[in-house]
């Protein structure tokens, strides 16, 4: 027994096409047929299926039913109610077996007449909701943007953030942004906040400009080194360059050691090692980390040199959807808000994370670029009150699936005139370890 199953299109025919079809020693053949229309879409004829019927079909003419048989019809005009007659059929042809009736006929195949061997075709698999969500990704094959090149600290952020990433460099956190929301890579690894510099503004304003979504956090330790090219002593040095927070981190180190050297902000810290090698400055030397060294073919002169040893870089990653909040384990909650005008509203939208016992991790003022000032009449006086605007980034230790924090959002929103949550996601709880020394460079 074999059951054939075909598709066709309608320009092979005009009225109707057989589905399954039988073969015996009469001249008629039993068979499942789809009558259809044909209909244009984008320049193509399709055809729209009108009725199914199981009916003695003539041998020489497939297409049209033989004498008066028994007919069985089954409308099945649009999408949803072609997949109800598919249910129906299955149905009858279950209960019916090979009787008369609408049903699927298993019959004889003409190459092999044994009933033990039925062969189906592979039918279309209906997508699920499986289907269409994407997979876990847990940094295999990830594409990851930061800002800075090879070397740089933002990279080793990225690799610990997800390892066996593809880093992509940007040259700047803009950059990185669009990276993620042009599809050019799957996620961002940005720096927010240092324990010895405080907070990276630029990356606070983008978060609120694009719309990307916080799914992790990574703290990662730095680990400044002093570096120059081969043969170049520290006396010889006339000036240092690296980034703005790099030089302020290392200041005090610099003053000890004696160097009597300018000092000059660059980009990023990788970038200013590339700088120097490119272009064999040797009087000048850079900070950045022994990676840096390694790849640009530096010496390291001066190993850790940066004023605090607990110096410490969080960096939030980013992606296009947001993460999924849970209650296993613990999360932290990002948001921005604006509060409306009144004394002592700040104040109460920080007493709904106090009286729900939310720890605040941080709390960040920024001017408002759109209204930066805010003019106030003084009644009394006549005169003018300029009052700056702000908005307000705060961390909280809870996960938007907390009650809690769900009940804490819906009084602040009372106190607020704008509020958006930037993202709920694991808080990063693994011990810090210290960076490679450069020692062994």
């Amino acid at each position: 027994m074999a059951l054939k199953i075909g598709f066709f299109s309608a320009d092979k025919f005009q009225s109707g096409a057989v589905l399954c079809h039988t073969t015996s020693s009469s001249s008629s053949k039993q068979a499942l047929a789809i009558f259809y229309r044909p209909c244009y879409s984008l320049n193509r004829r399709r055809g729209r299926v009108l009725f199914l019927c199981r009916s003695q079909l003539d041998c020489n003419n497939p297409a049209k039913p033989n004498g008066h048989a028994n007919h069985s019809f089954l409308a099945a005009g649009r999408g949803s109610d072609w997949q109800a007659s598919c249910a129906i059929l299955a149905g009858q042809a279950l209960e019916n077996g090979n009787n008369n009736g609408v049903g699927i006929v298993p019959v004889k195949s003409a190459e092999n007449s044994s009933d033990a061997n039925t062969i189906l075709a592979p039918l279309p698999k209906p997508l699920s909701i499986t289907d269409l969500a994407p997979a876990p990704m847990h940094g295999s094959h990830l594409r990851v943007a930061y800002q800075g090149v090879p070397g740089a600290y933002s990279e080793a952020a990225a690799t610990k953030a997800y390892p066996s990433c593809e880093p992509i460099p940007c040259d700047q956190f803009e950059v990185a942004f669009q990276a993620v929301e042009l599809w050019i890579s799957d996620r961002a690894v940005l720096p927010v906040e240092n324990s010895l510099g405080g907070s990276i503004h630029r990356n606070y304003d983008l978060l609120l400009r694009h719309s990307l979504h916080i799914v992790g956090e990574v703290q990662f330790p730095v680990h400044h080194c002093l570096l120059a090219l081969p043969g170049v002593k520290p006396e010889n040095l006339r000036r240092v360059i690296s980034h703005p927070q790099a030089l302020a981190q290392c200041e005090n180190t610099l003053t000890l050691m004696g160097l009597n050297v300018a000092r000059e902000a660059f980009d990023d810290t990788a970038g200013a090692a590339e700088f120097v090698a490119a272009n064999n400055l040797r009087d000048t030397g850079s900070i950045a980390s022994a990676r840096a060294a390694e790849i640009y073919g530096m010496n390291i002169l001066a190993d850790g040199i940066q004023d605090d040893v607990g110096n410490v870089t969080r960096f939030v990653m980013l992606a296009r959807e947001p993460v999924i909040p849970r209650t296993d384990r613990p999360f932290k909650t990002s948001i921005v808000f604006a509060h409306e005008e009144g004394t002592g509203v700040l104040f109460k939208v920080l007493s709904a994370f106090a009286f729900r016992n939310i720890n605040l991790t941080k709390i960040e003022s920024r001017p408002q670029r759109s209204k930066p000032v805010r003019v106030v009449d003084d009644l009394n006086g006549g005169t003018a009150k300029h009052f700056f605007e702000y908005i307000f980034y705060v961390d909280f230790e809870a996960s938007m699936a907390d009650p809690r924090a769900q009940n804490a959002l819906a009084e602040v929103q009372e106190f607020t005139t704008f509020l958006r949550v930037l993202g709920s996601y694991p808080m990063d709880i693994a011990p810090l370890k210290r960076a490679n020394s450069c020692s062994n460079h």
